[in-house]
């Protein structure tokens, strides 16, 4: 049976494992594989005493072959008597990887660049103009003084964006990019 869920990190990575090791102790084994940030992968498959290449890069190459990032999934197998060999490993551990995918609610996760914004308030109604013109998504906002706002804006139509902003450069206090990102779309 497997078990497909979200992780950010190695260690939300680990105690989702760790779960499942709890909720099964007697399973033989608890193969697994994950990949982790889109920025700077990480992957790791475990065959937890699965010969060699059977089990955990079956697992990887299934989320990869469907493009998942940040998530890890876990196959537990109780050994029933019957040997199934190298292929019949790699199969199973394909399939059960396969199945858990299907049958999960996935989520779209947006590349982004990030950028912080700071204006005075007459010039919300600007601001409103690029929110309708372009996908924003609002990471922080402040609203003292002046407003401040950190926004994410998808990869895609980054560059448009950025012009359009350069083009108002003079409205505003400051604008700066400030890296990239990702957000997780519902």
């Amino acid at each position: 049976m497997g078990f497909l869920c979200p992780a950010a990190t190695i260690t939300e990575a680990e105690e989702y494992l760790d779960s499942i090791k709890k909720e099964h102790p007697t399973a033989t084994h608890h193969c697994y594989a994950y990949l982790l940030n889109p920025n700077e992968p990480i992957e790791y498959s475990s065959d937890d005493g699965e010969p060699n290449g059977t089990a955990g890069l079956p697992i990887l190459n299934t989320l990869k072959s469907h493009n998942l990032m940040n998530v890890i999934l876990i196959v537990v197998r109780y050994y029933g008597g019957t040997k199934l060999g190298k292929a019949g490993l790699i199969d199973a551990y394909q399939t059960s990887a396969q199945q858990s995918i299907e049958s999960a609610t996935l989520n779209t996760l947006v590349p982004i660049k990030t950028y912080e914004l700071e204006y005075d308030y007459p010039q919300q109604s600007l601001i409103e103009k690029w929110k309708n013109e372009f996908t924003w998504i609002d990471l922080e906002s402040s609203y003292l003084e002046t407003v401040n706002l950190k926004i994410g804006c998808p990869k895609g139509e980054n560059e448009l964006f950025k012009r359009s902003l350069k083009s108002k450069e003079h409205q505003l206090i400051r604008f700066e990019i400030t890296g990239e990102s990702f957000h997780i779309k519902n």
